[in-house]
């Protein structure tokens, strides 16, 4: 038999099965010429437009946040008393603010409230965090009736512990009187008011910090304990070489936080004291309202809360830097 010899039409095919014929147009199996499939692949895409969804959140941002910091900047540098006219000071009021013994006060007031009402809950909320932490019979009622402090408004809790206060009227001299021990003035006094007004922020915010450090007790695992108790470590060595540096981080949100909290006080010492006996109480808070509010000096308040949001964004810092040092460490020890 003779072979028969392809015929020449200029048509190649090639061993995948792509056919060219003389005019260079290349076609698949599929019949899809080359030139249809670059032209399929240059689909036309349109860049995503976000500004319609970020254009109503950078007005609300603008109109509730930045407007007002704005314009009490631009308040701070004016000569400006409610009734009179207004008039440009440029750093007046703020040199003002470095020769007021009342402002230096109140700002020392600030300082002394806010490190006894984070100290004093954040101890007594780990404590409260380890006995609720351990299995006992009514546990979770116990912890319901011991949060219940932080549900109330704060102007209610200061309402009720005002009376509570009252030097002749009050349970707790009368509590007192039971034991032999004298009357005492509480936030009548210069000397005791600063002290009785932590002692009300520490009832209403101690729960917090425990459920706080209850939630970091509960993801702790419980290996490295059996483990030590097999080495014979008693209970404080656990705790303090291995409770503490697990919840570390916890406890770090629990002191920010009360923190905060603290600093911007004004509800609870406005309600109970308004900042008396005197200027015995008298925070940052409650002398810039004062001065805004009942002596009208807007100019000099708003220098006034320009200084304290600085003092609070630098002990802000100070917080956050350190926790960044009480995070876990990852598996590679970074």
């Amino acid at each position: 038999m003779s072979a028969i010899a392809p015929e020449r039409t200029g048509v190649t095919t090639d061993r995948t099965g792509v056919t060219t014929d003389r005019t260079g147009v290349t076609t698949d199996r599929t019949g899809v010429t080359t030139e249809q499939a670059i032209e399929g692949s240059q689909t036309i895409r349109l860049t995503p437009n976000y500004w319609p969804f970020v254009v109503p959140a950078l007005v609300v941002v603008s109109a509730v946040i930045v407007f007002p910091w704005a314009f009490t900047l631009w308040m701070s540098v004016n000569r400006w008393t409610l009734g009179q006219s207004r008039s440009f000071a440029g750093m007046e009021n703020y040199l003002r603010l470095a020769s007021d013994p009342r402002f230096w006060e109140s700002l020392v007031h600030t300082l002394t409230y806010t490190s006894l009402s984070v100290a004093a809950p954040m101890f007594l909320g780990t404590v409260a965090a380890l006995i609720f932490d351990a299995r006992f019979p009514l546990r979770g009622l116990l912890r319901g009736v011991f949060v219940m402090p932080m549900m109330a408004t704060p102007v209610a809790v200061a309402l009720v512990w005002t009376m509570m206060f009252h030097p002749q009227l009050g349970v707790l001299n009368y509590l007192l009187s039971l034991v032999g021990i004298p009357a005492q003035e509480w936030i009548f006094n210069a000397k005791t008011v600063i002290p009785s007004l932590v002692a009300v922020e520490t009832w209403q915010w101690t729960p917090l910090v425990m459920l706080i450090v209850l939630g970091g007790l509960a993801s702790v695992p419980r290996e490295p304990f059996e483990s030590a108790e097999i080495d014979g470590a008693n209970a404080w060595q656990q705790f303090r070489y291995l409770t503490l540096p697990m919840i570390a981080p916890f406890l770090m949100i629990a002191l920010i936080i009360r923190t905060i909290d603290a600093l911007k006080s004004f509800d609870i010492i406005y309600a109970m004291t308004q900042g008396g006996p005197g200027t015995a109480s008298e925070t940052i808070n409650i002398y810039l309202y004062n001065t805004a509010f009942s002596y009208y000096d807007i100019g000099y308040g708003s220098a006034m809360a320009v200084v304290f949001f600085i003092v609070i964004v630098a002990l802000s810092f100070i917080l956050l830097m350190l926790r960044q040092r009480s995070q876990w460490n990852d598996a590679e020890g970074k």
